[in-house]
């Protein structure tokens, strides 16, 4: 019994937000033939706009059943309200029982294509996604190797050695096994955002205020890199972003973290944010060597190539960008890269603006 009232709902959604979208549509639809009655007499225009607005709701509602039910509709609405005798159904009238017939099979058939083509993307973004998790469980079990075995092998060098080692060459080996904990530490962080996001069908936004976000990255990513200077470049009007919080200053993290150690010669950090329409480009530049044009294409992927990737230098960028890109993309943005013309690279995100708000998160 439970099986099927779950086929019935399946088949028959009940939502709001589709419901209140198939009115405001055919309302609207409803309006514009009343509007150009009133300039023509002729009313061959109304079966199409009809069409179109069963188009309208198809793309706007899921599942097959609102764009049926809007088909459906249109023919009595047209039949009724357009169609003489007004304010009457007749589908006895000549030649019109056939183009009903063709209104109701091409509002139906164009249902249909409009949630077939919704489910095709939907299929295309979840193998999308899982690819992305693929790679990065493939980029994690090989990272997570060496910074384990060169922390064992410090340790047990310092303990097993220690009396016989100069001062000088014990505290190289417990400096290196510390950078790879720290480094161990932003992978694990990186893998719990991730589960996170991939564990949920949503992210929970709130509107926040851009500069307090960036100055705890800043300051978080200051803590452990005390001899680079970063500069940020705000504009003078209060940013509030809808945004999880936790999420983004971790993106902004990778990002300041990817400059001073893929850069290497890095030792400023430029971060800076603008309005642009209805989105909010927060940009990080460095003065560091820069990305490879080798390395560009693949920088989001979550696999650098693996003959790059042996260097401690790229190890940091298969998993911390692939995050950047995970979360960026999960608040409905855009993340890219690319070299400056002055030197050093710059890594630039977009966030959507407006009020509080609950992404559906697709990809």
């Amino acid at each position: 019994m439970k099986t099927f009232l779950k086929k019935i709902r399946s088949l028959f959604p009940l939502s709001w937000k589709d419901c209140l979208i198939l009115v405001l549509v055919m309302a609207a639809g409803s309006g514009i033939c009343t509007l150009l009655q009133t300039i023509s007499t002729s009313d061959v225009h109304v079966p199409m706009i009809f069409v179109l607005m069963v188009l309208i709701i198809s793309m706007l509602t899921d599942g097959y059943f609102y764009g049926i039910l809007a088909a459906v509709a249109s023919v009595f609405a047209v039949n009724w309200a357009f169609t003489y005798p007004y304010m009457k159904l007749d589908f006895s009238v000549y030649g019109y029982p056939l183009t009903f017939i063709t209104m109701l099979a091409v509002g139906i058939a164009s249902s249909a294509l409009a949630t077939r083509l919704k489910e095709q993307q939907k299929l295309r973004l979840e193998a999308e996604r899982e690819k992305t998790r693929a790679n990065l469980l493939r980029s994690v079990s090989h990272d997570l190797r060496t910074p384990l075995t060169t922390i064992s092998g410090s340790i047990s060098a310092v303990l097993e050695n220690g009396n016989t080692m100069e001062e000088e060459e014990k505290r190289e080996l417990l400096v290196n096994a510390r950078e790879d904990a720290q480094w161990l530490n932003r992978l694990v962080e990186n893998l719990l955002s991730i589960t996170r996001i991939s564990g949920s069908s949503a992210i929970h936004k709130t509107d926040e205020l851009l500069e307090e976000v960036i100055s705890e990255a800043v300051v978080s990513f200051q803590k452990r890199n005390p001899d680079v200077k970063v500069s940020v470049s705000l504009p003078e009007e209060p940013l509030f972003v809808p945004m999880d919080a936790m999420l983004i200053e971790q993106v902004l993290r990778n990002l300041m973290e990817n400059a001073v150690v893929h850069g290497q010669t890095t030792d400023r950090i430029q971060i800076a944010a603008v309005r642009e329409g209805t989105h909010i480009a927060v940009s990080v530049a460095d003065n560091g060597r820069g990305i490879s044009q080798q390395m560009l294409p693949h920088l989001f992927d979550g696999m650098i190539p693996m003959e790059k990737k042996n260097s401690d230098g790229n190890r940091f960028m298969g998993i911390g960008l692939a995050v950047c890109r995970t979360i960026i993309e999960a608040h409905g943005g855009t993340i890219s890269a690319a070299n400056r013309k002055e030197g050093g690279a710059v890594f630039r995100f977009t966030l959507e603006t407006g009020g509080n708000t609950r992404y559906e998160y697709s990809g």
